[in-house]
Formats: C-alpha cells, structure tokens, sequence
C-alpha cells in the first residue's frame, strides 16, 4: 500500500512539474514574440540593413549564450537578447515585403503560422504522442538543409532555394511537435530552452511563409 502511494504521489509531482513547464514555456514565448515585434518595428523604422548570412554569427553567438545560462536567471535575459536580436533581422524583410506587395501577405503569414503552431501543438497535448522517435530525423534534417543553404548562398539557385524552404518548413513543423511531445513526457524540464526551440521554429515558419505569399522564391 506504502509503495502504491509513493508511485501516485510521484506521478502527481511529474504532472505538475510537466504543467509547471509547460505554462511556463508558452509565457515566456509570448513575452519574447511581443519583444520581436518591438523589434522588428524599431529595425523597420530605422532601415535596419539586411545582414543576409552574416546574420548568422551573432545569432550562433547568442544561442551559445542561452545554453550557458539556461539554468540561471541570466537564462531570462539571454532568452530576449536572441529573439530581440532575430526581430531586427525580420525588420529588413518586413519592408522589402510590404514594399513590393503590400501589408496582406504578412497579415496571411502571421495567420498561418499561429494556424500551423495552435494546430500541431493541440495535436501533440490532446493525443499527447510521443515524438521522440523524430529526433535524429530532426537533426540530421536541420544540418542538411543549414549546409544546403549555405551552398546555394553561392550557388543562386530558385529552384533549389524552393526546395530547401519547403524541407525547413517541414522540419520546422515537426520540431513544434517534438518539443511540445518532449515536454508532457517529462524529456525537457528547462523552460527557457523550449521556448528557444519553439522560436527558432516559429520564426522560420513565419519566414518562409512570407517569402511563399510574398511572391520572391529567395
């Protein structure tokens, strides 16, 4: 008897700890997409110029950051460096868009991917699936497609260009999936990387979409 409510008492302190995560997750990624938008609205109004791969290195620099401080309060504030920082990236983009054809295909690509977020997070919590099997697909995935785009940095071409958006999309949609999976199964109990994790894969959404409903294949 003794043993079975150690075993009930441990399963209620798991979901708790799972919930705790959770919410706390979806709070700060709130916090850092309104962040962005501030952002990326100073970066718009400032002609912030587009940095192209170069983007890179400081974005690198900041996620190497938020792992080293993931686990302190300094985690907090590394978390919206980065995506602060990604925000002035989207600024450039933002105007070349609403340039060339308006403010609709940002209002669509806003849409679509809260649409694609909601859809496949309420996925994995209502059935709540384990993804983990996905997780070297995953990786694997993300370091082809990375040194994909580098190459076709160089090498120019749209119909690789559209390719290589469609596998990030892809990729991007199914790491929504697998790091709402890893939190409710108890395999990321550190908030502050989720959320980084679900940023990354929001903002590539968010940027691909643009450049599908905006027209440009690059």
């Amino acid at each position: 008897m003794q043993e079975l409510y150690t075993q009930t008492s441990t399963q209620q302190t798991s979901s708790i700890e799972v919930s705790k995560v959770l919410r706390n997750t979806y709070a700060l990624l709130a916090m850092t997409i309104l962040f962005s938008a501030v952002t990326a609205t100073i970066s718009m109004a400032m002609n912030f110029p587009y940095l192209g791969l170069w983007m890179l290195l400081p974005y690198i620099g900041l996620l190497f950051l938020v792992e080293k401080t993931k686990n302190s309060i300094m985690g907090i504030f590394s978390v919206f460096a980065l995506t602060g920082y990604l925000g002035l990236t989207l600024g450039p983009i933002l105007n070349y868009y609403i340039g060339m054809s308006g403010i609709e295909p940002v209002i669509m690509a806003l849409g679509g991917t809260a649409l694609i977020f909601f859809a496949l997070s309420g996925y994995i919590l209502v059935t709540r699936k384990d993804m983990s099997f996905a997780t070297g697909f995953i990786m694997t995935g993300f370091l082809v497609a990375f040194i994909a785009m580098i190459a076709n940095a160089f090498l120019q071409l749209s119909g690789m260009s559209i390719a290589i958006s469609c596998i990030f999309l892809v990729l991007s949609s199914l790491l929504i999936m697998w790091q709402t999976s890893a939190i409710i199964h108890g395999g990321e109990t550190n908030y502050i990387s989720a959320t980084v994790t679900l940023y990354v894969a929001l903002y590539n959404l968010f940027s691909i979409l643009l450049s599908f409903l905006g027209g440009s294949s690059d």
